[in-house]
């Protein structure tokens, strides 16, 4: 059934179909154009009065719908208002319920941290980055510790630079209190990873000289 359609012997007043929706068409009564343009596989396309428009919906126990008001005349549609706003809602649930959410990690370390610890933790970030979870490595200060804040810095980018293979570095190291931070968003799919960085080769020293 269409929208809020009129009983049997009740005359609709214009608007009373869809006072109580916040739909973003115009749609029957609130239509106000003379003549509209009917575009759709359940009428024979054409330019119709309003009034015959408006007819042809009731027979078909469906909504006209303005679908394009820019237009001279108008474009409409004979359709359940109703249904299209079902499946309409139901898209945009799949769609939303489709995107990616978006899963922080967070490794830490210490401003001294040493050579086992670091690879033990950047073993867990490549898995991280691996299954498409974002990567936030921080060090913290504790105490005088923040003195280091220097070496902290480097340790990060470090571990930016050694995980370059798996994601990307969104932000370089931010002192936030005692924390300083970084933040790693794994590769897209299909994305380069970067080359390795090869010398030119040595060119030939020419001679000047004309042969004889």
């Amino acid at each position: 059934m269409g929208a809020g359609r009129p009983k049997p012997g009740q005359r609709p007043r214009p608007g009373d179909r869809n006072s109580n929706s916040k739909d973003q068409h115009v749609i029957n009564e609130r239509i106000r154009a003379r003549e509209v343009r009917l575009v759709g596989d359940n009428v024979e396309p054409g330019i119709y009065p309003i009034e015959k428009a408006r007819r042809l919906a009731e027979e078909l126990e469906l909504d006209l719908v303005e679908i394009t008001a820019q237009a001279d005349p108008l474009v409409c549609r004979i359709i359940d208002y109703q249904k299209f706003l079902y499946q309409q809602k139901k898209r945009q649930k799949e769609q939303k319920a489709k995107a990616a959410k978006v899963v922080v990690k967070e490794i830490r370390f210490g401003p001294q941290t040493d050579d086992h610890d670091y690879n033990f933790k950047l073993k867990h970030a490549i898995g991280f980055l691996k299954e498409g979870s974002k990567v936030k490595a921080y060090v913290f200060f504790r105490g005088r510790s923040i003195l280091f804040k220097e070496q902290g810095e480097v340790l990060l980018l470090r571990f930016a630079n050694d995980l370059e293979e798996y994601g990307r570095l969104e932000s370089m190291p931010v002192l936030e209190g005692k924390r300083m931070t970084i933040m790693m968003a794994p590769l897209k799919p299909g994305a380069k990873k970067p080359a390795a960085k090869q010398e030119a080769p040595a060119q030939k020293e020419e001679s000047s000289e004309e042969p004889k």
